[in-house]
């Protein structure tokens, strides 16, 4: 059976796409379990000017969209990631964080076979546990766990020839018509975004593998 391969497009601090991140695993785990499978991230910058101390989201939805009581905001993803079994609360983190960095080491972690694993985690520590992931002390205690040393991650967090490729990736990523995320290209040929439902993704997953191209 050949390998399917899934292109995946999104943000560490994007709600939705920690969603779809869970969404996908608990689709191949449960509806695919002998599915040979190369998850591939690539990075898009959800909030490209937030400043390096971070910005209140409460103030972000406000001035943004007019939005005064997050609750309003955050009533669907909460809906959504409950109905997949997965426990978030987007009141736990109150700040959007710069995650150029975080894409860095996302990027990098391919080589290392390890890259969903930690794309998954940057995610997990933003979200569940509130972390600043622009911090590179954070970000070296979640990539130890993901075959980086921490003077190799705070090493390559400072030079800048490896934020200027992820930069330039980001750009790729653009040039390449993602505009809604999360973004999944199936085998090169199927493309879906946005907040997905397992049913849907299951119905990609099956479609890229023996239907007509998508487009």
């Amino acid at each position: 059976m050949s390998t399917l391969k899934i292109d995946l497009y999104g943000d560490t601090v994007c709600p939705w796409c920690i969603i779809g991140q869970h969404r996908l695993d608990k689709v191949l785990k449960e509806r695919f379990p002998g599915l040979a499978v190369d998850i591939e991230h690539h990075p898009v910058l959800l909030m490209p000017d937030t400043p390096p101390e971070g910005s209140r989201i409460p103030d972000l939805l406000k001035a943004r969209y007019g939005v005064t009581d997050p609750s309003v905001a955050f009533a669907r993803p909460h809906a959504e990631a409950k109905a997949s079994g997965l426990d978030l609360d987007l009141n736990r983190q109150p700040y959007a964080y710069p995650t150029l960095d975080a894409h860095t080491l996302i990027r990098l972690a391919r080589a290392r076979r390890t890259q969903h694993a930690l794309a998954n985690a940057i995610s997990h520590a933003y979200f569940m546990d509130a972390r600043d992931i622009s911090d590179a002390d954070v970000l070296a205690d979640i990539a130890v766990q993901h075959g980086f040393s921490r003077d190799e991650v705070i090493a390559l967090l400072a030079d800048e020839k490896e934020r200027a490729e992820t930069r330039r990736e980001v750009a790729r990523s653009a040039a390449a018509g993602v505009k809604s995320i999360p973004h999944f290209v199936f085998n090169g040929r199927l493309a879906i975004n946005g907040g997905r439902s397992e049913a849907e993704l299951a119905e990609a997953i099956r479609s890229s593998q023996t239907g007509p191209e998508a487009q």
